[in-house]
């Protein structure tokens, strides 16, 4: 299961299964969970822990040292859950002592071409990155969030539950959750209505969001009455969590 040009350090710990393609490296300190794929030519760099059934394709760079100046080689990790697909190309960095020392990806995430998911970035699960896609350090993105190709997330942004960021966007405020986005500088432009029909919300849901969308965005009031009127208005867990992910914000969110 792995081939002869490849280099895997004896301190690595792979299940039987595993798959490791021509002229990759896998270094120690690095845990590959069963049923997984390691293309040709793709570094594994540890601390790195990757679970079942991950795919990672040609020139992939997982778990490399991060790029803030001030990483002194501190043994930071990586952390990935199952199911998820690494694309050509991709760089995902390892955290950094400042922040939470870890980067951490959950499951059945599919990361194109040449995305960069940068140190102590937190991504959730069923989650797509498209092709080039670049998180600075220390984003957070939310369950079943998509990002459109070439968008840039800024540093300690965090981009909601089911959000969606048009290709090329340039995002450097919180996107709330359900909420679709896009441009330079990005603006909010309604909500990611295909997306929740797509995952089965309740029409109820769907309507009581899309309300709360119009309070926070269309109604001249400041978020806090939005919120407030949102809450009482709209007694729904859903609509809760779009509260909630509004007022966990700490850049303010996208206008």
């Amino acid at each position: 299961m792995i081939h002869p040009t490849a280099l895997v350090d004896p301190a690595a710990r792979l299940a039987d299964d595993v798959e490791v393609g021509p002229f990759s490296v896998i270094g120690p300190d690095v845990t590959i969970g069963a049923g997984s794929v390691i293309g040709p030519h793709v570094v594994v760099k540890g601390p790195t822990t990757l679970g079942e059934r991950t795919r990672i394709f040609q020139f992939a760079s997982v778990g490399e040292d991060c790029q803030d100046k001030k990483y002194a080689g501190e043994p930071t990790r990586l952390v990935m859950g199952d199911d998820n697909v690494i694309r050509e190309g991709a760089t995902i960095h390892r955290g950094t002592v400042q922040d939470r020392g870890e980067t951490t990806i959950g499951s059945r995430n599919l990361l194109m071409a040449y995305v960069h998911v940068g140190h102590d970035c937190v991504i959730g699960d069923d989650c797509i990155l498209a092709n080039q896609v670049t998180l600075a350090g220390h984003v957070t993105v939310g369950n079943f969030a998509i990002l459109g190709g070439l968008a840039a997330v800024h540093q300690f942004c965090y981009f909601g539950d089911h959000a969606m960021a048009g290709g090329g966007s340039i995002i450097t405020k919180d996107t709330p959750a359900y909420v679709m986005i896009n441009g330079n500088p990005a603006e909010a432009r309604g909500l990611n209505l295909v997306g929740l029909k797509r995952r089965g919300f309740s029409r109820e849901a769907v309507n009581a969001l899309s309300a709360s969308y119009k309070l926070v965005y269309r109604q001249g009031l400041t978020v806090e009455q939005a919120l407030s009127e949102m809450r009482r208005q709209y007694p729904l867990p859903e609509v809760s969590h779009f509260a909630d992910s509004i007022e966990r914000s700490t850049r303010g969110i996208t206008r």
